[in-house]
């Protein structure tokens, strides 16, 4: 489904040829029906003779209403651009035209409207003057119809051209990222909140959840209507009531944007490629203040150029756009600035998360010239090089693309090992070969140095290597699988040809301390350094009995045969006979049969101990 809106300067018939062509009267306030003056948007449908229904948003055309004009013409895929033929051309014309320029709208029809209020000499001259007005627009060559609203003349022609203009309109593309812009919100008694907006990118269905952004606002979706039809699903393209339910009505406006949970996200810097308006009185300024407009939202911004020092009329450059509060924003949007009385510059967003840019910085605009390319594989690239590791399944929203035109970039680029894809299914990750590589040259750096500091530890905790290199843990897992010289172990990570070894220092330190054990059967209360003597049970030179107590490995396991044999040979031993048969301490005999009894060699049955 398609949306036709109206554009033109106050006053030269507008609402009155909706009413004409649809039968639907879009001036739904009291005071536009007092002043007779579309002061906000009006939405009518029509079905066109080839049996096509059409959406119709009618937008006022006053110099004051100029905001809510743009609410209604983001939306909007083909323009119906009215002029009375007793007024001509007049300065809302061109501002309309302007903006219709800036929003991408590339298809339109001209309606010549009060044709009876003219003879055919002032009607051909105001339709020269229209058609010089479209030279070098987005809507030259455009048909110009001449027509009457009271006497219906050339309504007929005019619904024809209108006809012929949508069947050269692309289909709507559906990426599965619903996005409705809010442009009016209202109560129904018995139904509750109703938003309207004209879907985009993606379906809407009754019962499923939603998220208002800016601002997290969840609910769900109650009912659906479209030209006051209830339907189950809205389709892009489609003009849609959503009644709303979850959600406070109070806490709704105008400009936010409907989708899908977590698919939509708030900005409040962008970085856009700049197009100042034709005809501008003066040139757009560097750190100029201006109202951004994109769809049915707006806020206060500032423009920073990042090529020249201003931008003259009709001259294109890239900018970055701060705004002092958050817009729900796509790349690709189109949107417009204005000052308080003129409509000045407006353009597309190219980075929506994008950080601060030095000024004349030619790698910073041939990034953003990549980020507009109309290839897919142009942009999946770019889509990861801004975000590595960035989920294979969310690259098509991103990029907004289809599913399977993403999915054939990715392949290609994969081929050509322009990029690397880890994992599978739907836990696939994409990352460039730079960024891997250094993420791998930046974990086997941090690992050597944390041997360097601890020799004697089986290596680094997983979870401090994951911190430092900034990863998630499902991505760490993928990216370590990938890097050959790490070697990962229970919780531990370490490079793989690392092998503990205690220095020349330490070793003698050791070798002392072993003597000094050997000397004692039964141990010794000899210190040694904790991370040493760690050491030494984890590669199991001793064994600790958890006692406080240490035996050197071979003595312990000497030790452990002849209690094992005294007990095969009289059935038992007891804590006493173990120190006799040892010649040591009461202290020492019991930490040893202690150990035993945990390890499950012996079993404790009173004073004496049986085998397990």
């Amino acid at each position: 489904m398609f949306v036709i809106g109206t554009a033109g300067h106050v006053d030269h018939g507008k609402s009155l040829l909706v009413e004409a062509l649809t039968g639907i009267d879009p001036d739904r306030l009291r005071e536009e029906k007092a002043r007779g003056m579309t002061i906000d948007l009006g939405f009518a449908w029509l079905t066109l003779p080839g049996g096509r229904n059409v959406s119709i948003i009618d937008v006022p055309g006053h110099e004051h209403f100029i905001k809510n004009m743009l609410a209604g013409a983001g939306g909007i895929d083909l323009a119906l651009l009215v002029v009375a033929a007793d007024d001509g051309v007049m300065p809302q014309t061109r501002e309309h035209l302007a903006i219709l320029d800036l929003l991408g709208v590339r298809r339109g029809v001209v309606a010549l409207t009060k044709r009876d209020l003219v003879n055919d000499d002032w009607a051909a001259l105001v339709a020269n003057d229209i058609v010089e007005l479209l030279d070098g627009t987005a809507l030259e060559g455009s048909p110009v119809v001449a027509c009457s609203s009271l006497t219906r003349d050339g309504l007929d022609t005019l619904l024809a051209a209108l006809d012929a203009a949508i069947d050269g309109l692309s289909p709507k593309r559906n990426i599965g990222r619903p996005r409705l812009p809010i442009d009016r919100v209202f109560t129904i008694a018995g139904f509750g909140t109703v938003i309207t907006g004209t879907l985009i990118d993606g379906e809407l269905a009754v019962g499923s959840e939603i998220e208002l952004m800016p601002g997290h606002l969840r609910g769900r979706i109650r009912g659906l209507q479209s030209h006051r039809d209830k339907i189950e699903r809205a389709v892009p393209g489609m003009r849609a009531a959503v009644n709303v339910t979850g959600i406070d009505k109070t806490d709704m406006r105008r400009g936010l944007v409907l989708g899908a949970p977590d698919t939509l996200h708030a900005t409040t810097v962008v970085d856009v490629r700049l197009t100042a308006v034709a005809g501008l009185a003066h040139a757009v300024r560097h750190n100029m203040k201006v109202t951004f407009h994109c769809y049915a939202d707006e806020a206060n911004a500032q423009i920073r150029l990042l090529e020249a020092g201003d931008l003259r009329p009709g001259e294109i450059s890239w900018a970055q756009i701060k705004l002092e509060t958050p817009v729900a924003v796509e790349r690709g949007d189109r949107f417009v600035l204005r000052t308080p009385n003129d409509t000045i510059a407006g353009g597309v967003i190219a980075d929506t998360a994008p950080k601060r840019h030095r000024r004349g910085d030619a790698a910073v605009i041939a990034a953003l010239e990549a980020l507009l390319s109309e290839s897919p594989r142009d942009l999946v690239l770019a889509a990861v090089g801004r975000t590595p590791f960035i989920a294979a399944t969310r690259i098509a929203s991103e990029i907004a693309r289809s599913p399977d035109e993403s999915a054939a970039a990715i392949d290609d680029l994969t081929r050509t090992s322009d990029i690397i894809v880890l994992g599978e299914g739907n836990a696939r990750r994409a990352v460039l070969p730079t960024r891997l590589s250094a993420i791998a040259t930046e974990a086997e750096s941090a690992l050597a140095a944390y041997h360097g500091e601890h020799p004697l530890r089986t290596g680094m905790p997983q979870e401090e290597l994951r911190s430092r290199l900034g990863l998630d843990a499902a991505t760490f897992a993928l990216v370590t699988a990938q890097i050959p010289v790490i070697r990962l172990s229970g919780a531990t990570a370490a490079l793989a040809d690392f092998r503990r070894a205690p220095t020349a220092a330490q070793q003698g330190q050791i070798d002392q301390w072993l003597v000094s054990l050997k000397t004692s059967p039964g141990g010794n209360d000899a210190t040694l350094d904790p991370t040493l003597l760690a050491y030494l049970i984890e590669t199991r030179a001793v064994v600790d009995t958890g006692s406080g107590i240490v035996f050197e490995a071979a003595a312990f396991d000497a030790m452990t045969a002849q209690v094992r044999a005294h007990i095969e040979q009289h059935g038992a031993i007891t804590l006493a006979q173990t120190r006799d048969l040892f010649g040591t301490s009461r202290k020492y005999a019991q930490a040893l049969l202690e150990h035993l009894d945990r390890l499950r060699i012996t079993r404790r049955n009173g004073d004496d101990r049986t085998l397990w």
